[in-house]
C-alpha cells in the first residue's frame, strides 16, 4: 500500500489556530499530514510559541523525520492558520517504510538523521537567552575583516535573522544596541564588526 492510500484512508480532521498538534520530547503514536493551512514550530511555554523554529506550509508532513527514525519529537508544533489534517498511526507507517526497498529506506533514514540532529541543534540555541542566541549567531556568520578583525556582512533582512533566533526584529534591533553600547560591535547598516569576539563567545556560552 502506498503513502497516498494510507492518507486516503485517514480521516480528515479540522483545527483551529493555536491548538498544539506535537509536543517536544513526547513520543509520536501517529503521524500528522498537513491537508491545510500552516503550522509554526519552535518551543512553546505555558499556553504560547514563545521562541519561533520554523514553519510547515501544506501539504507537507510533520516531523516525519522522527517518524522515520521512530524518536520523540523535537519540537513544539502549534496551528498557525485554521488547519486540516490527517493522522496515520506510527505502526502503520513504520510497516510501509519497512517493505521498502532498502536503497529507499537507507535515503529517507539518511535524510531524517540529518534532518532531526539540525533540529535538535537549533532547538538547543532556542533554549538560550534572547541575547546569547545572538552573539552565537554573530560568531557562527562572521569573516574575517580588515587586520585581521571579525565582521559579519548582513546578506539577510533583520526580520528573517530575527525569526531564525525566535525573537521579534524590534528585540533583535534592541540587542544589538546594547552590544554597541557595550563595546562589544561597531558599525551598523549591512556590516558589523566584532570588537571584542571572547566576550560575546563567554556571553554565547552563558
Amino acid at each position: 500500500m502506498s503513502l497516498v492510500e494510507l492518507l486516503h484512508q485517514a480521516e480528515l480532521q479540522s483545527c483551529g489556530v493555536g491548538q498544539r498538534l506535537l509536543t517536544r520530547g513526547q513520543p509520536l503514536t501517529d503521524i500528522t499530514y498537513l491537508v491545510n493551512g500552516s503550522v509554526a514550530l519552535g518551543m512553546v511555554q505555558g499556553a504560547h510559541l514563545v521562541h519561533r523554529l520554523g514553519r510547515v506550509s501544506s501539504p507537507a508532513w510533520v516531523e516525519l523525520a522522527s517518524a522515520v527514525l521512530n524518536l520523540p519529537v523535537t519540537c513544539d508544533a502549534v496551528a498557525e492558520t485554521p488547519i486540516d489534517i490527517k493522522r496515520v498511526k506510527l505502526s502503520v507507517f513504520r510497516q510501509w517504510l519497512e517493505v521498502q526497498p532498502l536503497a529507499v529506506q537507507e535515503v529517507m533514514r539518511e535524510l531524517a538523521r540529518s534532518q532531526h540532529q539540525l533540529a535538535e541543534l537549533s532547538v538547543s540555541r532556542l533554549a538560550m537567552d534572547a541575547q546569547a542566541r545572538c552573539a552565537d549567531w554573530l560568531l557562527h556568520h562572521a569573516q574575517s575583516g580588515d587586520r585581521e578583525s571579525l565582521a559579519v556582512q548582513f546578506t539577510q533582512r533583520k526580520r528573517q535573522i530575527a525569526e531564525q533566533l525566535g525573537i521579534a526584529p524590534e528585540t533583535l534591533s534592541r540587542i544589538l544596541r546594547d552590544l554597541r553600547e557595550r563595546g562589544l560591535i561597531k558599525g551598523r547598516g549591512r556590516v558589523l564588526s566584532l570588537v571584542d569576539p571572547g566576550a560575546l563567545r563567554m556571553l554565547a556560552g552563558a
